[in-house]
């Protein structure tokens, strides 16, 4: 009889996943910003907002042991763990058109969303 030995602490799935219209313009915000180290774009979950969670996204030079990190080509994507699994299979986009630019994120596991679109439970 053979064993084999599966390691259940790497993570084969992302997070999140970007279009490519949200990796274009991340790509160029962290270029704008001029940073001396490399960014990452953080995507956070958390707590408030009028139903329950708020989305949390900023630029982070750090990257925690337990992170979880895709990259979508030059592009790097940090997720804490808390996060990671609400925005599991949730996808970031950017438009730009006549009502506005701006980020959006369609995420499967929301039940529930408020009216400006940043709050979900």
């Amino acid at each position: 009889m053979s064993t084999t030995n599966v390691n259940l602490t790497t993570k084969t799935t992302e997070a999140i996943t970007l279009t490519d219209a949200a990796v274009s313009k991340v790509a160029e915000l962290i270029s704008a910003a001029g940073a001396d180290e490399p960014l990452a774009l953080r995507v956070a979950v958390k707590s408030g907002g009028c139903s329950g969670f708020n989305y949390d996204m900023y630029f982070d030079s750090e990257v925690a042991d337990d992170d979880v990190v895709s990259a979508f080509g030059d592009v790097k994507v940090v997720v804490d763990p808390a996060s990671a699994e609400l925005l599991l299979g949730a996808s970031l986009d950017f438009t730009d058109g006549l009502q506005g630019a701006g980020f959006h994120i369609t995420n499967p596991n929301a039940t529930r969303t408020c009216g400006c679109g940043n709050s979900f439970s």
